[in-house]
């Protein structure tokens, strides 16, 4: 039995994994940032999964929220 056989049916594995799809698809600018983030949570999987799982809750949804553009609304279109 090979290591990747026993992390298949680990279900923080199969979401570290896709967090990983999703950091590795991201532009340059704001991939090294946010990989970073997703390392200290695989890091973190290795001593408390737990944690590490609450972690990566969080983290995916920011993935999925829009770029926070606060004065967006002031701009007109074209500027």
């Amino acid at each position: 039995m090979a290591a990747d056989d026993r992390l298949e049916d680990d279900e923080l594995a199969r979401r570290l994994r896709e967090a990983h799809r999703r950091v590795r698809m991201l532009p340059a600018a704001d991939k090294e940032r946010i990989a970073r983030r997703y390392l200290s949570i695989c890091e973190l999987a290795k001593r408390d999964p737990k944690r590490a799982a609450l972690r990566l809750d969080t983290f995916l949804a920011s993935l999925d929220e829009p770029p926070d553009t606060p004065r967006s609304a002031e701009n007109t279109p074209g500027d």
